[in-house]
């Protein structure tokens, strides 16, 4: 792997050659610190861990169509007001898309996100 530091007045910007100069360049510095800051809370991380696991279910199952929320919400312990908190950062870092369904609310993972955040973590 050839790294280089190249040290410039925005900080210390690390650059690997081939694939990952794409990466670095498509991903915004503020965006990529919002998606972290957004997963370093333990509550909105396993939110987020359940929102993808009922939306791969939901692949699996033909008759289910997305990720009810309220259907999460009971598995966390965690009241309404929390979980909409939680909803509204993990919508601000772009890791999910929610809509409404009547009352209900249907969240599902940003995939063109996730698929950077992965390839950023392989660097």
């Amino acid at each position: 792997m050839d790294l280089r530091f190249d040290f410039q007045k925005s900080g210390i910007m690390f650059v690997k050659h081939f694939e990952s100069c794409r990466i670095i360049k498509s991903m915004n510095v503020k965006q990529t610190a919002k998606i972290f800051k957004a997963l370093s809370n333990e509550n909105r991380l396993e939110l987020f861990l359940q929102i993808a696991q009922a939306e791969q279910a939901s692949f699996e199952e033909p008759t289910c169509d997305g990720c009810f929320v309220q259907h999460i919400a009971g598995k966390l312990n965690l009241g309404a007001p929390t979980i909409s908190h939680h909803l509204k950062e993990l919508v601000n870092a772009e890791l999910i898309h929610t809509e409404k369904a009547g009352k209900n609310v249907v969240a599902r993972v940003n995939r063109e996100t996730l698929q950077l955040v992965i390839a950023l973590l392989k660097l």
